[in-house]
């Protein structure tokens, strides 16, 4: 008897998966160029692992040291609820920071790829003016 997961099958299933996944992601990264050029910062960065991340705190507004929150995720579940914790807060503040209510902010939570697009190709604009140094969300 054949086993169903032969070389050819996965070789198929990877390019069928690479074919789905491929468009979304690079949706993904164009969004976030543009989100990060509203935001006076250099879209570029997106592809710099890191230092991406320290620009995104830089546009929220958040001190350097910040970005070490996300490294939290090494802990075993306690880490995950943290780093979960500072995904929504800052999520809420990016929404704030476009102008955008709270639920939206929630929305980039949930559907990041949908809310981050729609922040990245619509109408608003960032004013870091919004956000008081200090300020949790």
């Amino acid at each position: 008897m054949e086993s169903f997961f032969t070389m050819d099958t996965l070789i198929a299933f990877a390019m069928a998966s690479l074919m789905f996944f491929v468009p979304f992601i690079l949706i993904a990264i164009i969004a976030m160029w543009r989100v990060f050029t509203k935001a006076g910062q250099p879209g570029w960065a997106i592809l710099i692992p890191f230092y991406n991340l320290y620009v995104y705190t830089q546009i929220l507004k958040r001190p350097g040291w910040w970005m070490l929150l996300y490294f939290a995720s090494a802990i075993p579940v306690i880490g995950y609820i943290g780093v979960l914790f500072v995904s929504v807060i800052d999520s809420l503040r990016l929404a704030k920071l476009f102008g955008k209510p709270s639920a939206f902010g929630v929305g980039l939570v949930f559907l990041g790829f949908i809310f981050m697009s729609i922040l990245a190709f619509g109408g608003s604009e960032y004013d870091e003016s919004r956000v008081l140094e200090g300020e949790l969300v």
